[in-house]
C-alpha cells in the first residue's frame, strides 16, 4: 500500500517567507508615500582648493527642492556675494567676485524644504549640508636683492610666511613669468659671471607649489634650460595666457639686421628633443604681449598696434590700429584692451578700446604710461603712470591709479617721490592687493661693478629695493576710507604675484 503526500520542502518554505516578508514592507511604503529624504548628493568643491578662475560651485540634491528655500537658508562663511541658478536638482551658485585667496571656507545648508512637501501637507526638510574649500594661498615672487638672494628668484608665501629661494647662485634672473597654474615659473637669467644682457637663456623652474587639491607638488627649485642663446640673442619674452606657448624677441648675433618674434612651444610633447623655436614671419616690431586667447600676438609694428597669428602667415594681420602705438593690457576675456596713443606733443593717452569698436578714452600724461592691468573682480583699470615735474631736467614722479571703466572716475591710489622712476606694480588675482617695489640706485657710479650687478630696465645700477603691499577697495568705498601701502619684511624688486 502506497501513501502520496504533499511535502514543501524547507527552501520552499524560506523563499515563501520572504516574499510575504517582502509584500507587507512594500505595502507599508506605499501606504506611507514617499519617505526618501532630501539631501546634498554632490558638492563640487568639497575639500578643493580653488583660484580666481574657479567661478561657481555646484549642489546636486537627491529629491527636488524648493529653490526659495535653498537660496535663503544656503550659509557661507565667510560671506562670498553670488547668483543662483538651478537646472532640475541641480543648483549652482556664481561667484560675484572672486573668492579671496589664503581663505578657508564653510558652506552650510539645514532648513531648506522639499519642493512637493508643502503639496502634501508635511513639512519634510533636507537632511542637514556641511562642507567646505579653501581658496590658494597668497604667494609672490620677486628678484631678491640682499646677499644670498641676490639676483635670484624668491617666492614668499604670504599666507604661511614662508621664503624660498627658487634659483641658484650661478643665475642672475632678469625677468620672470609664472605658469598659469602656478607650479612653474619661466625666467630669463645670464650667468652670475658675465654681465652681458644680451647672454641671457629661457629657463623654467619649479615653485614648489601644487594648483591641485590632494596633489603633491613638485619639489621647488628644479631648474630646466628652455632656450639657449648661442646664435640669437634673447631680448623679451611672453608667455601665453593658457600657458603652452612662449613668444621671444631675438637677435642674430652676427648679422643686426635678423631681428624679430620667434615663438616655441613651452612643454615638450614627451619625446626626447628639447622644443625648437619658429620665425614669425612679419615685419620686426617693438613691444608685444600674447592675446588672452593664445592664438595671436599684439606687437607695436610701423606707426601702429598689429594682431598678428601665431599660426598661419604673420604677414597678414588678424587687425591692425593705426591711431594706437602700444597695448598695455587685456581684459581676461579678450573682450577690453587698454591701448596708448602717443601725440606729437609728446603727450600720451590712455585709451579702452573693446571688441565692439568702441574707442573711449581714460586719461592724458605728460609722462609715461607704465603699466596697466585689468582686475577682474570689478570694472577697473589699475594703471602706474608718470607725471612730468620738471620739463627742464625732465623729472617723472610715478603714481597709481584706478579708473572706473564704466563712469571713467579716476582714484590716485598713491604718489610715489620723483626718484622712483623704476617702480613696477603687480595686482593680485583676487583683486585685492596690489604689490610694487622702491628701488634704491647705487649712487657711486664710478666704481667698479661686480660681475652679479643687477640693473634696473633704465640701466641703473640697484644698490637695494624693497617692497610694498597695498590693499584694495572698490573705487565707491576707497573715496571714503583711506588706504596705506605696508612695507613687507622684503629685499627685492621686481613683484609678481603666482596666480
Amino acid at each position: 500500500m502506497t501513501k502520496s503526500k504533499a511535502f514543501i520542502q524547507p527552501l520552499d518554505r524560506i523563499a515563501i517567507a520572504l516574499m510575504l516578508l517582502l509584500s507587507v514592507l512594500i505595502g507599508l511604503i506605499i501606504l506611507q508615500g514617499d519617505v526618501v529624504t532630501a539631501r546634498v548628493r554632490e558638492f563640487t568643491w568639497q575639500n578643493q582648493q580653488i583660484g580666481a578662475e574657479d567661478n561657481s560651485f555646484t549642489l546636486t540634491f537627491s529629491r527636488p527642492m524648493e529653490a526659495k528655500s535653498v537660496e535663503d537658508n544656503l550659509k557661507i562663511d565667510p560671506p562670498l556675494a553670488g547668483k543662483f541658478s538651478w537646472a532640475g536638482r541641480r543648483m549652482v551658485y556664481t561667484l560675484v567676485t572672486p573668492a579671496p585667496y589664503g581663505t578657508n571656507y564653510k558652506v552650510q545648508l539645514q532648513g531648506a524644504k522639499d519642493k512637493f512637501a508643502e503639496q502634501e501637507g508635511k513639512n519634510r526638510v533636507i537632511q542637514p549640508f556641511t562642507g567646505g574649500f579653501r581658496t590658494r594661498d597668497r604667494v609672490i615672487l620677486y628678484i631678491g636683492t640682499d646677499r644670498e638672494e641676490q639676483g635670484r628668484l624668491v617666492l614668499y608665501n604670504l599666507t604661511q610666511e614662508q621664503k624660498r629661494v627658487l634659483t641658484p647662485k650661478d643665475l642672475i634672473v632678469i625677468d620672470f613669468e609664472s605658469f598659469p597654474d602656478g607650479e612653474k615659473v619661466l625666467f630669463s637669467a645670464r650667468a652670475a659671471n658675465n654681465q652681458d644682457l644680451l647672454s641671457a637663456q629661457l629657463y623654467t623652474v619649479t615653485t614648489g607649489v601644487s594648483a591641485k587639491s590632494g596633489q603633491k607638488a613638485e619639489l621647488e627649485g628644479k631648474v630646466d634650460l628652455t632656450l639657449d642663446s648661442k646664435d640669437y640673442q634673447n631680448l623679451k619674452f611672453d608667455l601665453s595666457p593658457d600657458g603652452q606657448t612662449i613668444v621671444i624677441q631675438r637677435g642674430n648675433k652676427t648679422n643686426p639686421g635678423d631681428f624679430g618674434l620667434w615663438f616655441m612651444p613651452a612643454t615638450s610633447d614627451g619625446s626626447a628633443e628639447k622644443p625648437t623655436p619658429k620665425r614669425l614671419k612679419s615685419q620686426p616690431g617693438g613691444d608685444f604681449m600674447v592675446t588672452p586667447d593664445s592664438k595671436a600676438v599684439a606687437v607695436a609694428q610701423g606707426q601702429g598696434a598689429a594682431i598678428l597669428p601665431l599660426q598661419g602667415d604673420a604677414s597678414k594681420p588678424l587687425d591692425f590700429l593705426p591711431q594706437f602705438g602700444l597695448v598695455q593690457a587685456f581684459s581676461k576675456d579678450g573682450s577690453q584692451a587698454a591701448m596708448v596713443k602717443f601725440n606729437t606733443d609728446y603727450t600720451r593717452d590712455l585709451f579702452l578700446v573693446t571688441n565692439q569698436g568702441v574707442q573711449k578714452q581714460l586719461l592724458k600724461t605728460t609722462g609715461s604710461i607704465i603699466s596697466c592691468q585689468f582686475d577682474i573682480a570689478s570694472p577697473t583699470l589699475y594703471c602706474l603712470l608718470t607725471q612730468l615735474v620738471s620739463k627742464e631736467q625732465y623729472i617723472e614722479q610715478p603714481y597709481v591709479v584706478a579708473i572706473d571703466l564704466k563712469t571713467g572716475q579716476q582714484k590716485p591710489l598713491l604718489v610715489l617721490p620723483p626718484a622712483q622712476r623704476n617702480v613696477q606694480m603687480s595686482l593680485s588675482a583676487d583683486g585685492l592687493g596690489l604689490l610694487f617695489d622702491q628701488v634704491v640706485p647705487q649712487t657711486n657710479t664710478t666704481a667698479s661693478l661686480p660681475t652679479n650687478a643687477l640693473k634696473t630696465d633704465d640701466g641703473d645700477v640697484i644698490a637695494t629695493s624693497s617692497l610694498w603691499l597695498m590693499p584694495l577697495l572698490p573705487i565707491a568705498d576707497a573715496a571714503t576710507v583711506e588706504i596705506r601701502p605696508e612695507q613687507l619684511p622684503l629685499a627685492g624688486f621686481h613683484p609678481r604675484w603666482l596666480p
